[in-house]
């Protein structure tokens, strides 16, 4: 279908490389594109619909979003209301997504929606929809604190009609289609965080080391130098916990587990890293003119988005069964 046959580890690979971008926003559109709203599709989706979407996708000539969250559901996802009704060969959809990256540019949306009265996590698919049917609204960019060149959409659908063989996969096997997508998903989002953390440490070495405060180069205090000692071993930590999951991962692996533990490191460290390094640059570091604000704004997503910090302890209590059994 247009791609190179490679296996995950190499999303990694790239996902590291697009760190050396100076800014989140176009990383993260890249990361959407690759591993986020395309892996459902090219694992469980139809011949023809790979022809028709992912194709164009792999080359760049469509733009793919992934429509999961909802102003009332986020990280909750079985909690979504977006409907997709059966009437006869089609889907009519309803509801509305929040939060929808590149959703203002996209030419189609991976949806998750309610297609039956089911239990929550049996009652749900995914569907190929193209952005350009009778019904679907694109209300609002977005205006956000970081990311700001990455386009955030709401969107709503109205009597919406899809043919029903956009279907990807088997109905009511979406929630457990979009649990694999997040597998991918969370750890892109670690690697893309992992270059720029290293970049923005590195910076801060070469800043405090000629700024001088009290008559002495910043850097040559104690609890600066030290800090950034703590902050680089974190950082390490955090990668060596990553390739340990990608390698469990591409040998066939279910690394939610682990997955789950990196996203939530990579969230602490990603605030703790721009947090302190921003410290560090005094009054500049509050300024748009260096890349550590940047960063501190954009970065601030690895808390939220794809599962907040929360979400992902509660994941990882389950795999350790520290929760009682409901």
């Amino acid at each position: 279908y247009g791609g190179m046959g490679l296996d995950f580890s190499y999303n990694i690979a790239v996902a590291e490389e697009l760190g050396n971008i100076r800014c989140g926003g176009i990383p993260l559109a890249i990361g959407v594109q690759a591993g986020m709203a395309t892996p459902a599709l090219t694992r469980f989706g139809s011949h023809e619909l790979k022809k028709q979407f992912l194709v164009p996708t792999i080359a760049g000539d469509f733009v793919a979003c992934l429509g999961i969250s909802e102003a009332g559901a986020g990280s909750d996802v079985a909690s979504i209301k977006t409907t997709a009704v059966r009437k006869g060969d089609e889907y009519v959809i309803n509801g509305g997504k929040m939060w929808i990256t590149s959703g203002t540019q996209a030419d189609w949306m991976c949806l998750l929606a309610n297609t039956s009265e089911g239990p929550p996590h049996r009652n749900k698919s995914l569907i190929c929809l193209p952005m350009n049917l009778p019904g679907i609204h694109v209300a609002r960019k977005i205006d956000k604190l970081g990311m700001r060149s990455s386009d955030t959409a709401q969107i709503f659908f109205e009597d919406v009609r899809v043919p029903c063989k956009n279907l990807i996969g088997e109905e009511g096997r979406g929630f457990t289609y979009q649990m694999l997508q997040f597998q991918e998903e969370r750890l892109w989002g670690v690697a893309s965080a992992l270059t720029p953390l290293e970049t923005i440490i590195q910076e801060t070495i070469d800043y405090t080391r000629q700024r001088e405060v009290f008559g002495q180069p910043v850097l040559h205090n104690q609890t600066v130098h030290f800090r950034l000692a703590e902050l680089a071993t974190e950082l390490e930590l955090l990668r060596s916990l990553l390739h340990r999951a990608v390698a469990l991962y591409v040998e066939g692996n279910d690394v939610t587990k682990f997955a789950s533990m990196a996203k939530l490191k990579a969230g602490r460290v990603t605030r703790e890293v721009t947090d302190s390094c921003l410290q560090f640059w005094g009054g500049m570091g509050f300024t748009s003119e260096v890349l550590v604000s940047r960063l501190y704004r954009d970065l601030r997503l690895t808390s939220i988005g794809g599962g907040t910090d929360e979400t992902m302890l509660s994941i990882i209590c389950k795999y350790m069964e520290i929760l009682p059994r409901k």
